[in-house]
């Protein structure tokens, strides 16, 4: 099939870094595996699905399984991102992705935070934070039930900034905490203020203009169907959904 996505030898060395010691029997080629979980993500195909060239299913599923829950796929892409050399201007905003009926499951196992998953206005929903460069790149992810507020993500991802100048964020993120603990940190921010704050926040309208490309990126990540469906019950398996449509679509 003239269609099906491998992996080049370029982008197998930059990941080869990441990957986890094999122990015992060598692993099956992580070439093929590994452009097999590529194609399966960017389509929303399920497991099953998988075209014969990649192999049997069950062994892409298994090596998807394994590495998401080991953090392999974060590895990967904060490993990358750290390479952006972004010294200035750095953008978070939110998003939501639906939930499929087969991952809204509220039944959280013992020990775990649940399957973060929220209702809202829109349904069953999980809320994707990020932080991204002033290309559109994406530096951090985050992900909560989708009715939390966007202070919960920005908070989880403060200690995660780079060392920039600017922070741009919308009206989402005006709060006295918030633009207090970006000032400690020696960055400038620049967001509106809300219509209800009873002194005006002045902020450079000409810089806010460049945060669509943080909009960018969201709309980039949901062209993959894994990523704007949520299937996956566990929420660091659909974690690493995302971060590995990052990882191919900005750092490869």
């Amino acid at each position: 099939m003239s269609d099906l996505f491998w992996l080049t030898d370029a982008q197998m060395a930059r990941l080869e870094p990441y990957f986890p010691k094999s122990h015992g029997k060598p692993r099956v080629d992580d070439r093929r595996v590994l452009s097999g979980i590529i194609f399966i993500n960017r389509n929303g195909l399920r497991w099953r699905d998988a075209p014969a060239e990649y192999g049997p299913h069950k062994t892409l599923y298994s090596r998807w399984k394994r590495w998401s829950e080991k953090g392999i796929f974060a590895r990967m892409m904060v490993g990358l991102a750290a390479e952006h050399g972004e010294e200035k201007t750095v953008m978070n905003d939110a998003t939501y992705l639906k939930a499929h009926r087969t991952a809204t499951s509220m039944v959280a196992e013992k020990g775990e935070r649940g399957r973060l998953i929220g209702r809202t206005k829109g349904g069953m929903n999980t809320k994707l934070h990020a932080i991204c460069d002033s290309q559109g790149r994406p530096l951090n992810l985050f992900v909560t039930a989708g009715q939390v507020s966007d202070y919960i993500g920005a908070r989880a991802l403060l200690g995660s900034l780079p060392n920039v100048k600017w922070l741009l964020g919308d009206r989402g993120y005006d709060a006295d905490w918030f633009r207090k603990a970006l000032q400690d940190k020696g960055m400038r921010a620049c967001i509106p203020g809300r219509k209800q704050r009873k002194t005006s926040a002045k902020y450079d309208k000409r810089r806010y203009k460049r945060r669509n490309r943080i909009e960018i990126m969201f709309g980039r990540l949901k062209d993959w169907r894994r990523v704007a469906t949520r299937y996956d019950r566990c929420p660091k398996v659909f974690l690493s959904a995302i971060e590995l449509a990052g990882l191919v679509i900005y750092w490869l």
